[in-house]
């Protein structure tokens, strides 16, 4: 008895520790001070990332079009961004 329940305490233990790093995802360790002009009309989704969490320094992921991995903006750039490209943009 006493086995059986050591045995599903380490597989719930598995399944936490598994289900946790799907969702850890890396952080920018450097941010761009602008974004190309022809990137812009690419961008499906941004995203924050916050220096208050696990991430060293505050920046906007952006997501375009056909790449694989998001864009390190600086975050003053999102105010430009909205104000000049993006006038229907909503907070994802």
């Amino acid at each position: 008895m006493d086995v059986k329940v050591v045995f599903v305490i380490v597989c719930l233990c598995a399944l936490a520790i598994t289900s946790t790093e799907a969702r850890i995802r890396k952080c920018c360790i450097t941010t761009n001070p602008s974004i190309p002009k022809g990137l812009v009309r690419k961008i499906y989704k941004i995203d924050r990332q916050d220096s208050r969490g696990a991430c060293d320094i505050s920046a906007l992921l952006v997501y375009v079009k056909n790449r694989k991995t998001p864009l390190c903006i600086h975050p003053k750039v999102l105010e430009h961004l909205k104000h000049t490209y993006l006038k229907n943009w909503r907070k994802a």
